[in-house]
Parts: structure tokens; C-alpha cells; sequence
């Protein structure tokens, strides 16, 4: 009998346990603050390092013009030592990722490495009178520009190809 009764009472002190954890817990997630949807992403002001990427680069450097305000640039850097990289990201109207990359460096490692790894197509379309090049891949797709000497230009990113056309047609180098 003492061993029935030392049963219940484990299996009682248990569940009594359990129970504090659980209000506890309760408690804690009541004080956390929640944020309901999508979080606000900062516009950065890509204006300076534009300015001074279009001086510096021995390229054509480029930058949308045009676009809605729903696209919201939210990465900016030029890095000159590296392949005069220039890089431009967006927060696209419908949430996806897109950005604009150049370098001076080696065309197909900086394909590789900006495309995270998108394997070319034999899908080429004309936007603004220039053939651009597309590549798919399984976390970004990109649109390649054709024709240039001493830079690539890569339009990349998570959004779909009409966006990344978008984008692609938005640029100017001046």
C-alpha cells in the first residue's frame, strides 16, 4: 500500500509542476512583444555611394531609374580593392529580394558567386534594345547582361523574371 500511495503522489507532484511551468511560461509569452506581419524594412539612400561607385569604377556603373516607390532599396556598397564591385539590393513590391550587381573582375566566378550558383539558359530577352541572358537557380535567377566589355552587369535575386525585367529596365549608368 505505502508504495501505491508514493506512485500517486510522484505522478501528483508531476503534474502539479507541470502545471506552474506551463503558467509560468504563459505569463512570459503575455510580456514578449509580437509583431503582426511583414517586419518594416529601412529604405536606404544609395545616393552617395552611387556618386562615388560612378567615379571610382573604370565601368559604366548602373542604378535604377524610375521605379515605383512600392521598391525599396534596402543594401548599398561599392568595393573597389574587390573587383570595383558594385552592389545594389531591393526589397521588391511583392517581398522578394533583387539586386543589381557589377565587378570588373572575372565574368563567370562573379555570375557563380552573385547568382548563388543559377546555371545559364539558352533564354535570352531584349530590354531597353540590350539582350540580357537568363540563368535559374535554386535560390536566386538571374538576368545577365550580354555585350560588355571590362564589367558584368547581373540583375539577381529571389523574384521572378518579370520583376528582375523590371528592374533590368529601369537602369541607366548616367
Amino acid at each position: 500500500m505505502a508504495g501505491t500511495s508514493s506512485v500517486q503522489k510522484t505522478a501528483r507532484d508531476m503534474i502539479l509542476s507541470l502545471a506552474v511551468i506551463m503558467l509560468v511560461a504563459g505569463v512570459v509569452w503575455l510580456f514578449i512583444p509580437h509583431e503582426d506581419g511583414e517586419p518594416d524594412i529601412k529604405r536606404v539612400d544609395y545616393r552617395v555611394d552611387l556618386l562615388t561607385a560612378r567615379r571610382a569604377a573604370s565601368y559604366p556603373v548602373a542604378a535604377p531609374e524610375g521605379l515605383p516607390e512600392a521598391w525599396k532599396p534596402t543594401s548599398v556598397r561599392y568595393r573597389g580593392t574587390e573587383s570595383e564591385a558594385w552592389h545594389l539590393g531591393f526589397h521588391a513590391p511583392d517581398g522578394e529580394y533583387v539586386a543589381v550587381e557589377q565587378s570588373a573582375g572575372k565574368r563567370s566566378a562573379f555570375i557563380e558567386d552573385t547568382t548563388q550558383g543559377a546555371v545559364k539558359t539558352e533564354t535570352t530577352q531584349r530590354i531597353d534594345g540590350e539582350t540580357w541572358t537568363r540563368y535559374e537557380g535554386d535560390h536566386y535567377d538571374a538576368l545577365v547582361l550580354e555585350g560588355t566589355e571590362g564589367s558584368t552587369t547581373v540583375v539577381t535575386g529571389t523574384a521572378s523574371f518579370g520583376q528582375l525585367t523590371k528592374m533590368a529596365g529601369s537602369l541607366r549608368t548616367e
